[in-house]
């Protein structure tokens, strides 16, 4: 088969991954000192290391089958799947470990509607999905962590919990909706009991509080751009690592 898109070719390397061509150098760069081209048993791989990146981050942009994907890269569909299957874990973003004293984090959950019903449930969304937890630096926007996906019918307090984002985080300071009553992130001011209004200091602090926090929507909105976020068909931890493959994908084009 004769690929009709290929890494080679500039113009492909942004309307697939974001980056323009030398940010994109540097990503391969970097899979390569983390072993994506290492030498293996068997037969090698029908494509380079970039377009073999090229072929991973097309199928989660575009969420096309497999079956239509590969002959696009000319390949046959189950060299594609095993690409995807090699490549996704390593493409994942690493959560950061060192924080600034000073940083304050931001954490909103999302749901992916997903196919695999045994790690998916229904949802607000009426659809089976996954929930994960994405915590952002609140100065740079910045995704610094995912946790584990959980299923769609856990709300946010819990799966804060469950899928290991509290543990990545240790004793930042966390913004968080009202979901997470209980958690002891820093949540907006509720009227208590028999309260018909919230006194004047604490309606300042809500609005700093949502403009804040708006930036986690503008932040999964461009995520979401990313079509496979819309309805994954990938299997097991496979939403998982395209969720954090995404991640990664995101920063560098956020931070230019």
């Amino acid at each position: 088969m004769v690929a009709v898109i290929t890494a080679s070719e500039p113009s492909w390397i942004a309307p697939f991954t974001g980056l323009i061509p030398r940010g994109f150098s540097k990503l391969v760069t970097a899979l390569r000192r983390e072993g994506a081209d290492a030498v293996r048993r068997g037969r090698p791989w029908s494509l380079l290391l970039e377009s073999r990146v090229l072929l991973v981050t097309a199928y989660w942009r575009t969420n096309l089958t497999l079956r239509q994907l590969a002959p696009l890269f000319g390949v046959s569909k189950s060299a594609a799947d095993r690409i995807i299957d090699h490549l996704g874990p390593i493409l994942a973003l690493q959560p950061r470990h060192r924080f600034r004293k000073d940083t304050v984090l931001i954490v909103d959950g999302t749901l992916v509607p997903t196919r695999d019903h045994r790690i998916a449930e229904q949802s607000k969304n009426y659809r089976y999905s996954t929930n994960h937890q994405v915590v952002f630096d609140a100065d740079t926007r910045l995704i610094v962590a995912i946790g584990r996906s959980v299923s769609g019918n856990r709300n946010d307090c819990k799966a804060w919990e469950l899928s290991g984002a509290k543990d990545a985080v240790g004793h930042m300071t966390v913004i968080a909706d009202g979901g997470y009553r209980g958690t002891g992130l820093v949540i907006p001011h509720r009227r208590e009991r028999g309260q018909a209004e919230l006194p004047a200091w604490k309606e300042e602090h809500n609005a700093f509080h949502r403009k804040v926090r708006a930036r986690v929507e503008h932040a999964f909105a461009r995520m979401k751009t990313w079509k496979i976020l819309r309805d994954c068909r990938l299997k097991g931890d496979g939403v998982h690592h395209a969720t954090l493959g995404i991640a990664r994908l995101h920063n560098p084009t956020l931070a230019g």
